[in-house]
């Protein structure tokens, strides 16, 4: 079975490598882990550290962790807009809450009048 490890496990064996300038074979024997699996970690941290994520590859740094969540997110949300922008015709558009503010007059009793 394959090991699993976690994002913080790979970028402190290749900060090891990096940034301590220790070998891959030294990080290796001291972490139990193959030298193709550190190498392919060091090589990715390295981008990362340029501000690009290899494609399909979940990130190793923190700030291309949240990159990947904020492009996630917004993807999700022109998907959104795409679903609104193509209801079927005859379905009531979804009412916001800007929309509702604009057609409710206040009365000085605290209540609301609808004025739609």
């Amino acid at each position: 079975m394959r090991n699993s490890y976690s994002s913080e496990f790979k970028l402190k064996a290749a900060s090891m490598v990096l940034d301590e300038g220790l070998s891959v074979p030294e990080v290796c024997a001291s972490l139990s882990v193959g030298p193709t699996a550190l190498r392919r970690w060091v090589e990715q941290v390295r981008q990362e550290r340029q501000g690009s994520t290899p494609v399909r590859a979940k990130a190793i740094t923190a700030d291309q962790r949240e990159i990947q969540q904020l492009k996630a997110l917004l993807r999700q949300k022109d998907r959104d807009i795409e679903i609104l922008k193509n209801r079927l015709p005859g379905v009531p558009r979804p009412i916001g809450l800007e929309t509702l503010r604009s057609t409710l007059i206040p009365l000085d009793s605290g209540r609301w009048l609808f004025g739609g």
